[in-house]
């Protein structure tokens, strides 16, 4: 797999890490595909503090979207940059109709551990050219969700996106995490990206930036709540509640909720 690709393992041990230890989530299917796998992560990539964050951001996807269907019970669910993920399975929603979209080497890796059926399909695109559009036939409603994925595309190339949803789709709720443009910066010399060989991501400081003719920005989400953070014990609550919660966290990651 290209840099990009290798992301994929980076949310996948931090979701075995923290569904083994019994907090912020259960993901027993990314606890199996990571001891069957075997994948090696080394420095920062496998920091306990990274699985946290790692384990607590899919959480917060996790209970957006789960309000999301409540309130859409016909929208389509379509997840933009799937990797080895197993929020189908998290989130309960088998029976409703989900779009996993991937790398075409994504989607073959992860079609090992999946099988799609009348309601689950795993779609192989890129989300920097939407012509994968033409397999989701639905076009009345749609929740998306882009976890750890907008920081690997430009303003341009969200924008695009964006409006190539709004054409598909007469109504649209996007969920998306972004780098902060000084993130972006900083990740030049310290990422756990760096890792598996990503070199160049992006970030936005204001949230109208991924806004279209169509799309609106609705909110900015806590990244990490308290309820989470309190799930931890003594110097562990402490450390991560300073490195990745509050406002130095704020000006390094933010998540926002768009809406047409």
């Amino acid at each position: 797999m290209n840099g990009v690709n290798k992301t994929l393992y980076i949310p996948l041990y931090g979701k075995a890490y923290v569904s083994k230890k019994g907090i912020f989530l259960e993901d027993k299917k990314a606890e199996k595909i990571w001891e069957a796998e075997g994948f090696s992560l080394k420095g920062k990539s496998k920091s306990k503090w990274l699985a946290y964050y790692m384990g607590v951001r899919s959480a917060v996807f996790d209970e957006w979207l789960k309000q999301q269907i409540e309130d859409a019970p016909n929208a389509v669910v379509i997840h933009i940059g799937c990797g080895m993920d197993s929020r189908i399975i998290r989130v309960e929603a088998e029976n409703h109709m989900w779009y996993d979209v991937d790398f075409s080497e994504v989607i073959e890796e992860r079609k090992r551990y999946y099988a799609e059926s009348d309601n689950y399909k795993m779609i192989a695109g890129d989300a920097r050219d939407c012509g994968w559009l033409t397999a989701v036939k639905e076009k009345e409603a749609a929740i998306v969700v882009m976890e750890g994925v907008s920081m690997y595309l430009t303003v341009d190339e969200m924008q695009n996106l964006a409006d190539s949803l709004c054409a598909h789709f007469e109504n649209l709720a996007l969920f998306v995490d972004a780098y902060t443009s000084f993130s972006a910066k900083m990740s030049k010399r310290r990422n756990p990206v760096k890792d598996v060989g990503v070199i160049e991501v992006y970030g936005i400081d204001n949230p109208q930036a991924y806004q279209s003719d169509e799309l609106v920005f609705v909110k900015e989400h806590t990244m990490i709540p308290q309820k989470y953070i309190d799930e931890l014990k003594g110097f562990e609550r402490f450390i991560f509640a300073k490195l990745y919660a509050g406002d130095f966290s704020k000006k390094l990651y933010r998540l926002f909720e768009y809406k047409k």
